[in-house]
């Protein structure tokens, strides 16, 4: 049975479908798509109940962001991203929680977490400073989690590395304007972000390798709901590749509706051309694919969780491996419909070039690099132990 949001998600589809194309114009989500995300309740899905979210399990939490993606590429991926920021705050001093959502259960985190600062200690906590890329959805959140690298003495990251997860207020931290100019996803609103010299105390970091493996963190929260015993690098890509899939499903509905009544160029109703439809219907298929194994995945993990079992590093590897898998299957399925849409499909009133251009610039993500990851699994069903590199984003 579908959730409660993933239903009111459906229901709004229509609205947010008109919502696209202001949100791709203006590079950001228009007010009306954050209106209508906020009155869902996508980005409350893994918020602890305690702070007004439902403590979610991650698929529903998936078919919300894959709902959402399906009418707008740029509303899904915040969503997916932004979406995962609540389930991480859980995890984090109960002293912080409140002061994100004490007065407003709706207030939205940004990140991103690739470590392009250094936080260098200092009495009661850090010192930041850094540049970060790909912020997205950012112009409306009032928080932002930020990875960094602990510095040592002189500014320089120490050794051996240790990675932080910090998190900050709107006012500490400097939205780059004019620093989101792309081909897709545009009204994801990724922008560059600056922090110089801001103060983080210590209970607004947590150790990212506490939050990597799951359990740890939330005993150490005081979290006893599944959905936080989850490791992070399999629901942090989770909401990403979840919006990769909605997008792909949205390109095939469009194709869809264009194809019904279409006649090509040199005659006949595309109907009639069995060509076409075959490719429709493998497309279909390797769509429907990526949503199944996606969900499966996920779905596995909380089982063990759930029973209390670990979950090992081979789990989450073979997870990962089929979430790249996934969104790479589901976009060449995209390509195959594309290819056969005929010229008028590269028209901007048409909307299936902006679900082409959205699902190629999700690949883009670096969760959807696919050679380490395959590399390591590969080397698992060996019985070999990556190492190293290999064991990055895992």
């Amino acid at each position: 049975m579908a959730h409660d949001v993933v239903r009111r998600v459906e229901e709004l589809a229509t609205r947010l479908a008109a919502t696209a194309e202001e949100t791709e114009r203006l590079g950001k989500l228009s007010d009306e798509s954050v209106k209508l995300v906020r009155e869902a309740g996508v980005m409350r899905l893994l918020q602890p109940t305690d702070f007004g979210g439902y403590a979610a399990h991650p698929r529903d939490f998936a078919e919300a962001v894959m709902a959402v993606a399906k009418v707008c590429g740029s509303t899904g991926w915040v969503c997916g991203v932004g979406g995962v920021h609540p389930w991480e705050m859980a995890l984090m001093d109960r002293k912080l929680q409140h002061e994100v959502w004490g007065t407003n259960p709706d207030t939205w985190i940004a990140s991103p977490y690739a470590p392009q600062g250094i936080a260098t200690p200092t009495d009661g906590g850090y010192l930041l400073r850094g540049r970060w890329n790909f912020s997205s959805g950012t112009d409306h959140c009032d928080w932002i989690f930020l990875g960094a690298l602990v510095g040592d003495a002189d500014g320089k990251p120490a050794q051996p590395p240790k990675t932080l997860h910090v998190v900050l207020p709107r006012r500490d931290y400097t939205i780059v304007e004019n620093s989101w100019d792309v081909i897709g996803l545009c009204g994801t609103g990724s922008k560059d972000v600056i922090v110089d010299g801001a103060f983080i105390p210590a209970y607004r970091t947590i150790d990212s390798a506490e939050v990597a493996g799951g359990e740890l963190a939330a005993e150490r929260a005081g979290r006893t709901d599944t959905v936080y015993r989850m490791p992070f690098w399999a629901m942090f890509p989770l909401g990403i590749t979840a919006a990769v899939v909605g997008i792909s499903e949205g390109a095939l509905a469009a194709h869809l509706d264009y194809q019904r009544d279409r006649v090509a160029a040199v005659g006949g109703k595309i109907r009639e051309d069995p060509y076409v439809l075959s490719a429709i219907s493998e497309a279909a298929s390797e769509i429907a694919a990526s949503r199944t194994q996606l969900l499966d995945g996920i779905s596995r993990l909380y089982d063990l969780a759930d029973e209390g079992k670990e979950i090992t590093f081979a789990d989450r590897a073979t997870v990962r491996r089929n979430q790249v898998r996934c969104a790479w299957r589901a976009v060449a399925a995209v390509d195959e419909i594309f290819a056969r849409s005929g010229g008028n499909a590269v028209r901007r009133q048409n909307i299936m070039q902006r679900f082409w251009r959205d699902a190629h610039v999700g690949l883009q993500h670096a969760i959807h690099t696919p050679g380490p990851i395959y590399h390591s699994t590969a080397l698992l069903s060996m019985g070999i132990e990556p190492e190293g590199a290999l064991r990055n984003l895992i």
